[in-house]
């Protein structure tokens, strides 16, 4: 009989199964720092805001502040 073929066969099962799982790792980590990076856009300095318990110029939709403080706008053009 011949074990040769069937040998090489459980070698590219077992490789294909080491990258398979290689690619799901790789896949996990991408997706995971793809959201710090998105709450790092969100932030209300990126914005152009500063955070405060009180807004004088208006707030800022979108930013995002620690606790009950709220995204405040720098300034406001006036036309």
């Amino acid at each position: 009989m011949k074990k040769q073929g069937v040998e090489l066969s459980m070698n590219v099962i077992i490789i294909a199964a080491i990258g398979l799982l290689v690619l799901v790792i790789l896949a996990v980590l991408v997706i995971n720092s793809g959201g710090r990076f998105q709450g790092g856009t969100q932030s209300c300095s990126v914005k152009g805001g500063v955070c405060s318990a009180t807004c004088s110029n208006g707030e800022l939709s979108g930013g995002t502040c620690e606790g009950s403080n709220r995204c405040c706008k720098i300034f406001t053009l006036s036309p």
